[in-house]
Order: structure tokens, then C-alpha cells, then sequence
């Protein structure tokens, strides 16, 4: 085949979607205002202290380290979905680890440098276990919130009883500490602070920014993409806990002094409430919000302490309860409307689609060429407590079949599905995919052997466009990018081919939420294509189509197995589009297997017909 790169020049590569006209996400053009804004911003913080009283200055440095870590609490709960009351602890590792460095050994450059690699070392490794404790498999989100809320606690807990190593409740001060201006400190802070949120919002805008909102929006869909959630989650939370260590690092060396407040669980909270209400999962809001926050209580908690933190706490209610997305969205969203009515009116531009070509396809595999079925199943079972809805299921399915599951509300299809697709579901029995058992493996390492499953509803990333839906279909082969977005976006001929015959093209610049129903089937079928599987699973991809819609998805399903060698298992309720496509049936009745046979077997069988009559005796005497 024809290298890409050889006709860039000439034409769209076969595969691909361009980017959208103007200012698309990772080109030079696009990055502009992010480096204009950065570039504003240094200058901003290196004049502010020359026109800047001195008190302002001297609170504002502290302000900024805390917005730096607010920056964190935003990246892990407004992108990610993660509620977290822990980034204070980390806070404190970083201000511990300097405090009792200079305290105890003294101030010298390599102490220095050993305690601030000792702060994140130690973050990461507490980051780490917090992590492996609150993601793992099967967990609520609520644990993780819980996980959370106890480790300030246990950290404050044990720098109570560090006795005068750690000067337990009366905190380190007094020790040596870098001599620099306060002006210089100001500067130094603040900079950091603009080239952390310089990073971070590159970061969040990037394709591999793009997972933290999927997995907010749809973990579940993520897992069943071959995206390890956990993993992503823990490496996000280490690297925000060395962010938040190193801003306690620099507060310790500000201030001079650490104090057991600096780990617990009110400054954690007060992070979340500063978040809220700056507007979480915007990042400038938390930054602006913390700042603006912290100086007006430096201002006001003198005169009026027990008033300024009833006045906070009623805000952040109303804010919770009114504006669930804080502030900066509802003035952004105002200041979007006002530009809009002052230069009119402009709509968005869609992605240029160009031409797509399909390329070469594969020779259709031949189910008899191999002794290895695609798919096997033997004796499996499933039980919830007592109630057992599958009983000793066991069938093979090959490439290139068609293989329709059917059976009233009930007989166990798409527990079945799950089974498949989820080593941890079966209660007993095994799966094989291609000759390898899954074992217990979770759904990440099934699509890893050439599972894909499409869901009964349509599941996909509602805020996230239609692009950007297939691009995370695509990271288990394409690892996505850290800072920049890709200009095209590849995708294997059978995924093409559902866009395509769907016209799901013609939207792939529209969020997934303002779909039709019928679409969002489709963009969820051709994401899972997009992971290119050897074994498709789809639970009732017709339910609520039309009928042309239906037969546009039984052409494309019936292509598929023919051109791409697919195993298809489809759960189906509507008998006239099974006969139409399908290769075998299998009918599943009260958890059992009550036939497996051709098309024609099946649609004429007086047992089905008894079973769909609701006349259950049958199967019974059937089995007897």
C-alpha cells in the first residue's frame, strides 16, 4: 500500500477525516492564544509588584500556590469526574518535607533539592496507593470521594504524633529558608503558577486530554474501549499530587513556618468549595476564583471572621444549587451572547469532509479454515445470589457467521453479552476468544483479544463531538498525543463504511448529545468497529429505528461479515430482520439454550413459536 506521506500533498489520505477550516485544535494557529495569553500573563505578574501595595503582594503569593492547587482539584474533578477532598495531604507532604529538612538537617542547596525530590516522591507514592485503593474494579464513585476525605486525616493524625520531630500540633518555624525578596517570591510564584495553567489547559484541550471528559462523561464506555480507566486515573492522581507537593513545598519556604492546618481536611474542603464556585472544569475559574477568594478573606476575615465564612459557605451553596458549573461558565456564556449581538451572529464550521476511499479489504476468512473458532463458549453460568439467569450456556461461533441470539424479555441474552465481554460477570464456565480464555480479565484486556461490544442504548461521550468520539476508539492503536490534537483521524473501512452509509459524517463536528437516536446507534456501532474486533457483540442495535434504518444497519452488519471476515453475535427481539441476516440462531429461553440451528430451523420451529406464546410448558417437555 501506498505510504500516507507520499500523497499528502496530492490528496486525502484513504481513511481519514480532515480537520475542520480556520483555527482546528493543534495547529500552530490554534495554539496562538494560548501562548499570546501566557506570554500577557508573565508580564502581568513580573509589573504587578510595582504597583501592588505591599500587603496585596504578600497575600497573593500565598494565593497563588493555592490556585496552583486548585488547578489540581479542577483537573481531577471537573475533567475527570474524580470529587476529591485529599489534595490538601499532598499540600502538606510538600511543606512536611521542607519544614523538617531545614529543621532538623539545615539549609544547604542539596538538602534543599533532596527535600523537594523526598516531596515528590512521596506524594507519587501516596498518590499511588490512594489511587489503587479508590479505583479499583467494580468500585463506586462515592469510595473514591471517601478515600479521599480520610487520607487528610491520617495525615494530619501523624503529624500529631511526630511529638517535636514534627513539632505535632504546633508546627514547624523559625527554620532557615531561601533569602529572596518578597517582589522575587511574587514573580516566582507567580509564573509558576501561569505556566502550570499554561500546561494544564494545552493538556486538557489535547486527544489525550479528551479521555479525562470521557471518563467523566461515560466511564463504562471508556473500559469497553479498551481504555484502562484505572491506570489513567491513578497517573493523573500522582501527577496532581506532585503538583500539589510542590506548591507545599513552596509555601513552606515562603512562610517559614508548617503547621498541622496545612494537611487537614478543612483546607481540602476549602479547595472544592474555591473550585465550585470559580467554575469547575474551566481551569482559569478555580485559578481566579482561589485567588479572589483568598485575598478578600485575607481583607475581611480580620474584621469579620465568623460572618466572611457564613457568607463563603451560603455562596457555595447557592452556587451548588443555581449554577452547578460555577461562576466563570455563566459569565463566559454572557460574554459569548453580548459579542454575538455586538458582531453578529456567525455559525460554527463544520470539519471539510473530503472524498473517502476506501482501501483494500482483506479476503473474507473462511469459517472452515480454521479448527480454532472465533468464539467459544462452554457450561457458562450465571448466578445473582441464588437467582440463576443462565444455565450451562454452550456454543461455538466462527468467522464470517452471522450468529443471532433470540428469546422473550428475560431468557438471559444480554447477560450473556456481559459474560462475554466481562471476564469478572461469569459465575461459571469459560470463554474463549480466538483459542485464548479469558479468564476473570476485565472488559479493558477482553477488547484487547478482539472483543467489541455495542450496547442495547446508545452509549457514547455526550459533550464530546462526533470526531472526537471515534478518535478515543482509535487510542488502543493510535496512543493520543499529550499536547496537541490530531489534524486527521483514521479509521479502518468498516468503521467508514457505518458513517458513510449513516451519514454520520456530515455531523462529525456536532456533539454526540444533539444526535438523533438513529445516529447515536450508529456512532456507537462505528466506534466499536473503530477498535477493529474480530468478535462484534451488538444488544439490539435496531431498537427505536426506523425501517430504512434498520436495513441500512442489516446491509451493513450482513458486509461486514461477508467482506471482513467478522463474528457478529447479535441479541435481536425482531424475528423478520434475524431471518433476514443471519447465519445461525441461537434461542435462549429462561437462561437455558433451548435451540441452536440455520435460520430456517429456527423461524419454523413449533418451540419457538411455543416460546414466544408464552406457553413455557413446551420448552420443558422439549428438554424432557
Amino acid at each position: 500500500m501506498t505510504d500516507h506521506a507520499d500523497h499528502a500533498a496530492e490528496s486525502p489520505a484513504a481513511g481519514t477525516v480532515a480537520p475542520p477550516r480556520g483555527l482546528a485544535p493543534g495547529t500552530l494557529a490554534a495554539r496562538h492564544p494560548v501562548a499570546l495569553g501566557t506570554l500577557l500573563a508573565l508580564g502581568a505578574v513580573n509589573v504587578a509588584p510595582l504597583v501592588i501595595d505591599t500587603y496585596s503582594v504578600n497575600v497573593l503569593v500565598r494565593s497563588f500556590l493555592y490556585a496552583a492547587v486548585a488547578l489540581t482539584v479542577d483537573l481531577l474533578w471537573g475533567y475527570t469526574g474524580i470529587l476529591t477532598f485529599g489534595q490538601s495531604a499532598f499540600f502538606g507532604i510538600g511543606a512536611y518535607a521542607l519544614g523538617l529538612a531545614f529543621t532538623h538537617i539545615g539549609l544547604t542547596p542539596a538538602v534543599a533539592v533532596l527535600a523537594l525530590a523526598g516531596a515528590v516522591v512521596v506524594a507519587a507514592a501516596v498518590a499511588a496507593l490512594t489511587g489503587w485503593l479508590a479505583f479499583g474494579y467494580g468500585v463506586s464513585p462515592i469510595y473514591v470521594s471517601v478515600v479521599t476525605l480520610v487520607l487528610p486525616i491520617v495525615a494530619t493524625q501523624l503529624v500529631f504524633s511526630g511529638g517535636t520531630f514534627t513539632g505535632s500540633s504546633s508546627g514547624l518555624s523559625g527554620f532557615d529558608t531561601f533569602e529572596l525578596d518578597l517582589e522575587d517570591w511574587f514573580r516566582l510564584a507567580g509564573c509558576g503558577l501561569v505556566l502550570a495553567t499554561a500546561a494544564a489547559w494545552l493538556f486538557v484541550r489535547s486527544d489525550a486530554g479528551r479521555v479525562l471528559v470521557a471518563i467523566r462523561e461515560n466511564e463504562q464506555r471508556c473500559t469497553y474501549l479498551g481504555l484502562r480507566t484505572a491506570r489513567i486515573k491513578i497517573a493523573l492522581m500522582i501527577a496532581c499530587g506532585i503538583v500539589a507537593a510542590i506548591a507545599g513545598y513552596g509555601y513552606a519556604a515562603y512562610t517559614d513556618v508548617v503547621a498541622p492546618e496545612l494537611t487537614g481536611f478543612v483546607f481540602g474542603t476549602e479547595l472544592v468549595i474555591w473550585v465550585a464556585l470559580g467554575g469547575r472544569g474551566t481551569l482559569l475559574g478555580p485559578v481566579v476564583g482561589t485567588i479572589l477568594i483568598d485575598l478578600t478573606s485575607a481583607y475581611l476575615s480580620g474584621s469579620l471572621p465568623f460572618i466572611w465564612q457564613l457568607l463563603l459557605g451560603v455562596a457555595f451553596v447557592l452556587v451548588i444549587v443555581a449554577l452547578p458549573r460555577g461562576l466563570l461558565p455563566v459569565l463566559a456564556a454572557g460574554g459569548r451572547r453580548f459579542a454575538g449581538a455586538a458582531a453578529g451572529t456567525r455559525a460554527a464550521v463544520l470539519p471539510n469532509l473530503v472524498p473517502l476511499v476506501p482501501t483494500p479489504t482483506a479476503a473474507p476468512a473462511d469459517a472452515g479454515a480454521s479448527a480454532t473458532p472465533a468464539l467459544r463458549l462452554r457450561g457458562v453460568t450465571r448466578r445473582y445470589g441464588s437467582l440463576q439467569v443462565l444455565h450451562d450456556i454452550s456454543f461455538t461461533a466462527h468467522a464470517g457467521e452471522l450468529l443471532s441470539i433470540v428469546g422473550p424479555n428475560g431468557a438471559g441474552k444480554s447477560s450473556l453479552m456481559r459474560c462475554i465481554a466481562d471476564g469478572h460477570e461469569r459465575t461459571g464456565g469459560t470463554v474463549d476468544i480466538a483459542g485464548h480464555p479469558i479468564g476473570r480479565r476485565n472488559p479493558e484486556a477482553c477488547v484487547a483479544f478482539g472483543v467489541g461490544r455495542k450496547f442495547q442504548a446508545a452509549s457514547v461521550f455526550d459533550t464530546l463531538t462526533v470526531a472526537e468520539c471515534l478518535r478515543l476508539a482509535r487510542m488502543r492503536h493510535e496512543p493520543p498525543s499529550l499536547w496537541r490534537r490530531a489534524k486527521t483521524l483514521r479509521l479502518p473501512v468498516s468503521a467508514l463504511q457505518v458513517a458513510q452509509a449513516t451519514g454520520l459524517l456530515e455531523h462529525s463536528g456536532e456533539e454526540a448529545r444533539h444526535l438523533s437516536h438513529g445516529l447515536k446507534q450508529a456512532l456507537e456501532l462505528a466506534m466499536v468497529l473503530a477498535l477493529e474486533p474480530t468478535v462484534l457483540l451488538l444488544d439490539e442495535p435496531t431498537a427505536g429505528l426506523t425501517r430504512p434504518e434498520r436495513q441500512t444497519i442489516g446491509t451493513i452488519l450482513s458486509a461486514l461479515t461477508r467482506d471482513s471476515g467478522m463474528c457478529v453475535l447479535l441479541v435481536e427481539h425482531d424475528l423478520d430482520f434475524v431471518r433476514e441476516i443471519s447465519s445461525r440462531v441461537v434461542v435462549l429461553h429462561q437462561g437455558k439454550l433451548a435451540l441452536d440451528g440455520t435460520v430456517a430451523e429456527v423461524v419454523g420451529s413449533d418451540l419457538v413459536r411455543t416460546i414466544y406464546s408464552g406457553e413455557t410448558h413446551a420448552l420443558g417437555d422439549a428438554h424432557g
